[in-house]
């Protein structure tokens, strides 16, 4: 045994836990592995899940150990999540991961797929993790931000490089959230391997910072023979961010949209944040325009108020109107009022199917004028219904 190993622990206890484990783990000179398992479901589960254990101290290099597990319904990749990393924390296992049985990999993200809604996941709650997909976001976040207590982050990015590796979540993008650098280059070196779709890089103030980023996944993907692409999202926060807007924009092939945190922003302003956006539309406008200027997605902030549905469904509007292809979401009740709100109306598709018949029409004809009835089409205006179109035909109401 390590000279310097010591007794740990890992995973949560206490009422209100389910889908989780409890882990304390004490490192032996000798006498093997002894685990005593406390769960309800230990007369039908209890000896494949004490198996379980010895197969993940076995791949950490643990072969002597006293584990006292208390189960409250965790599935197999949460539970191999929390013995390892009470056995990192006990000073064991440095540099190894115990790998878990993988779920097929999605088809790859396209860069410019729909990101109407993006809903945030706890990175410690698996929880919330197994049902996620039922809801029929867009794209699910498994955060390691700000949903994290800051003692839990080293066991929250093996919980999150697990999920990635076992949980199905359909067609939903897989996203993670990291933490600010240096932290966030140990968020990657964990989840990358495990192909996640897309990085949310937080609080971005310049280029570099997303660079460094672009640097260190491109790394992990060729060492770990990752094909598919991984894209970035950079989440302006301040200020001095939205001044850099464009700048961080284009500064990689590699990042697919753009988006905001208001909170942050907000406070560093020195403002009240509300329901109408007034004190934030300046950054949320300059934020539109860098992101159409570089040819990405602008993704707009959540919205807080979890019971405010109306108050939701007209900030979407907004969002909308103001050139945002999407926003955030912190519960699965606000995803299908973000959809409404970021689809077009059936009169607006109505009108968009028009000028685009009037245009093949006049194609075909060769005519270098468009028009519908009596009035001339201009090419903007033809370009944008036929935007409009392909964007309902993606949503599937044409």
């Amino acid at each position: 045994m390590n000279g310097t190993a010591k007794p740990a622990e890992a995973g949560p206890r206490g009422d209100g836990v389910r889908s989780d484990t409890y882990v304390a783990f004490e490192p032996r000179q000798s006498g093997g592995l002894d685990i005593v398992l406390e769960s309800r479901v230990a007369p039908y589960y209890g000896e494949a899940i004490r198996e379980q254990v010895r197969q993940v101290l076995a791949q950490l290099e643990v072969r002597n150990a006293r584990v006292v597990m208390h189960d409250e319904g965790a599935l197999p990749f949460v539970i191999s999540a929390r013995v390892e990393a009470a056995a990192r924390r006990a000073g064991l296992a440095a540099g190894k991961q115990a790998l878990v049985e993988k779920s097929a990999l999605p088809p790859a993200s396209a860069r410019d797929r729909l990101r109407r809604s993006r809903l945030y996941l706890p990175g410690m709650e698996p929880k919330y993790f197994i049902n996620a997909a039922l809801h029929a976001p867009d794209a699910i976040i498994l955060d390691l931000e700000d949903s994290v207590h800051s003692a839990e982050k080293d066991a929250a990015r093996i919980l999150v490089r697990n999920t990635l590796w076992a949980v199905d979540f359909g067609g939903c993008e897989r996203m993670v959230r990291i933490n600010q650098s240096p932290m966030g280059l140990q968020d990657l070196a964990e989840v990358i391997p495990a192909a996640p779709d897309l990085i949310l890089i937080p609080k971005v103030e310049t280029p570099e910072q997303v660079l460094a980023v672009d640097r260190m996944v491109q790394e992990l993907r060729l060492r770990y023979q990752i094909e598919r692409s991984i894209w970035l999202m950079p989440i302006l926060e301040s200020a001095f961010g939205i001044e850099n807007a464009f700048a961080i924009a284009q500064c990689t092939p590699n990042t697919v949209a753009l988006t905001i945190g208001l909170e942050d922003y907000t406070a560093g302003m020195g403002v009240v944040k509300t329901s109408e956006g007034h004190e934030s539309l300046y950054a949320r406008t300059r934020l539109v325009n860098a992101a159409h200027a570089a040819g990405i997605q602008a993704i707009d902030s959540v919205f807080g108020d979890v019971g405010d549905t109306d108050g939701l469904r007209r900030w979407g509007e907004a969002s909308r109107a103001l050139g945002f292809e999407g926003m955030g979401c912190i519960h699965p009740g606000q995803i299908a009022v973000i959809h409404q709100a970021f689809a077009p109306s059936s009169a607006e598709i109505e009108k968009a199917k028009k000028i685009v018949a009037a245009f093949e029409d006049a194609q075909q004809k060769k005519l270098a004028v468009v028009s519908l009835g009596s009035k001339m089409i201009d090419p903007p205006v033809v370009q944008r219904a036929l935007k409009l179109v392909e964007r309902a035909k993606a949503l599937g109401l044409v």
